[in-house]
Parts: structure tokens; sequence; C-alpha cells
């Protein structure tokens, strides 16, 4: 089996342990957590957006002007669970962003384009 097709497999696992009512294993949500920014990050290339989901991992991604000193103009960052949500289409960005799951500051920080990510 390759490394990506156990990635999309924790994806799987951790949305199925949610949809059963239970956190996901930890080492299930970060490799479903990677998996999905990995998927953003070739799904927009670039670097002028920063996405955070702690403790996880971290991406730039979206093109457009880089980023290269200090705290970044266009962050994003949400936890793991909320990610995982967003990412593959069963929480609504403006939902998570409305509710205050999902911090995005900046002007290219709307990644509801980009998704839902394929990751299962």
């Amino acid at each position: 089996m390759s490394p990506e097709h156990n990635k999309s497999e924790s994806v799987a696992e951790a949305l199925d342990a949610l949809d059963h009512g239970v956190q996901p294993d930890r080492p299930v949500l970060r490799d479903a957590v990677r998996a999905l920014l990995t998927e953003l990050s070739q799904r927009a290339p670039g670097r002028s957006v920063e996405v955070r989901i702690p403790p996880f991992g971290a991406i730039q991604c979206v093109p457009g002007p880089r980023h290269t000193r200090g705290t970044p103009p266009n962050v994003v960052e949400t936890d793991p669970v909320t990610w995982l949500l967003v990412a593959t289409g069963r929480l609504a960005w403006a939902d998570a962003v409305a509710d205050g799951r999902l911090r995005a500051s900046g002007i290219r920080t709307d990644l509801s384009g980009y998704l839902p990510l394929g990751g299962e």
C-alpha cells in the first residue's frame, strides 16, 4: 500500500469515528489532517496564505504575493476536527467562520473555492 493510500484511509477512518460520535484516535486524526493539507497545497499551490491546524500541521498555499518574514497577512487557523469537516465538505466554510470554529484573516483566506478536498 502506498503512503498516499494510507493517508486517504486515515481521512475515511477519522470521518467514520466522527460519524459514530467518537473522537478519532490521535495518529489517525494527525494523518487525516496532514493528508488534507497536502491535497490543499497541491490544489492551490502558492505561498500567500498560511493554513494552520495545530498541533498537526501548517502549510502555505494559494497563488499570490509570497510572505517571507513575521506574521503572514493571510492566515487560516482551526482545530483538527473542524479542518477535517470543512476540508471534506461536511461543514460549510462560511458556517465554520460564522460560528468561530475557523479563523480566517486576510483578503486571500476564503478557501471555499478549493473545497471540498477528495481525501476520502
